[in-house]
């Protein structure tokens, strides 16, 4: 049965690592707060009013996706196009289409971004890759004017940061959300990892700063993961209501 995603693909290795989809979207959040649009995500409150479970909800969605036959993954895009659909039908207006250019652009360079950071920077011939892989979820969605190729991708990329970002009242509220679940430390070190993670633009934006202990950290966590301490750590940097969520992310096949 044809796969939508090649069964060795660095795709499949990237959404298939748990800590790697956290960063994914530790980075995505960060960035997402500061969008134009994000007065979307409160329209239904779903998002505001449980980000944590709100970021799981899509983190399986993407998986499906990524693990998933051809028959399948096109059947899930197109349910999170019937998703969008409806909201737009209930508040009587269009989600912009650069709007979702942002998102889907956003998992393009997080995945690429949350891998360097635990692992290595991609090869060319990888970031090729993923960036085919989240075309075809855009062109399944029906996204108009994607780029097509990973160079022109980079530049658009470049030219909807600087256009579509801004630190707004949305931003402040989603991250006073995002410390009333996750509690103080747990919020700092939040913000300290999005601070290795995304573009200078957001990084300024936001007023987030990694810390010179921040390095030494993600290394030392990739020896306790090393260690077979995972679970340990995770123990202790997730509010217990999350770990078995965290743990189902992990994919059996590419871990």
């Amino acid at each position: 049965m044809k796969t939508f995603v090649q069964p060795h693909s660095i795709v499949r290795k990237i959404w298939g690592n748990s800590e790697v989809v956290l960063l994914i979207f530790a980075g995505a959040a960060a960035e997402f707060a500061l969008n134009k649009a994000v007065d979307w995500l409160f329209y239904t409150n779903k998002l505001p009013n449980d980000p944590i479970g709100r970021l799981f909800s899509t983190v399986r969605y993407a998986q499906k996706i990524v693990f998933a036959d051809e028959a399948t993954a096109q059947q899930a895009i197109r349910r999170i196009s019937a998703i969008h659909g409806g909201v737009e039908r209930q508040r009587g207006d269009q989600i912009p289409d650069w709007a979702y250019r942002d998102v889907l652009y956003m998992l393009i360079d997080y995945s690429e971004r949350a891998y360097e950071l635990l692992n290595r920077p991609l090869t060319t011939a990888e970031q090729e890759e993923v960036f085919t892989v989240f075309r075809r979820v855009g062109d399944g969605m029906n996204i108009p004017a994607l780029p097509a190729t990973y160079q022109d991708w980079q530049t658009d990329r470049q030219r909807h940061m600087e256009n579509d970002l801004m630190y707004g009242e949305y931003t402040s509220r989603l991250f006073e959300r995002y410390r009333w679940q996750l509690g103080s430390w747990r919020y700092d070190l939040l913000r300290r990892v999005q601070a290795m993670l995304v573009p200078g633009r957001v990084k300024d934006l936001l007023g987030l700063k990694a810390g010179p202990l921040m390095p030494h950290t993600i290394r030392i966590f990739k020896v306790l993961e090393w260690l077979r301490l995972k679970p340990l750590v995770q123990r202790v940097l997730l509010p217990t209501q999350y770990l078995e969520e965290v743990r189902q992310l992990e994919q059996p096949e590419v871990a």
